[in-house]
């Protein structure tokens, strides 16, 4: 007799099925990630040490300018990555 948890998990398998990935696709995206893992945090770096050095400098408005900035470039950067590795799902 299967468990509650297993027939709800092949209700769902049913209305929305997983797709399988080739090796060359997980390859792929794992690329990506560390692509953008490492772009994101070199901005993260760089704009966080110019945050601190405009705090230091009692420049608040500055430092929330380019934490605006920092939250929008890591947006950005995280959508490219999720667009690139659904091209590489072929969705």
């Amino acid at each position: 007799m299967k468990s509650a948890y297993e027939l709800a998990m092949e209700r769902l398998e049913k209305e929305s099925p997983q797709e399988s990935l080739t090796e060359e696709q997980k390859e792929l995206i794992s690329e990506i990630e560390k692509k953008y893992s490492a772009k994101i945090a070199e901005r993260e770096v760089f704009l966080r040490s110019k945050i601190k050095e405009s705090l230091a400098e009692d420049q608040f408005e500055e430092a929330e300018q380019i934490e605006d900035e920092l939250n929008r470039e890591l947006k950005s950067l995280r959508m490219r990555s999720e667009s690139e590795k659904e091209e590489v799902r072929g969705n």
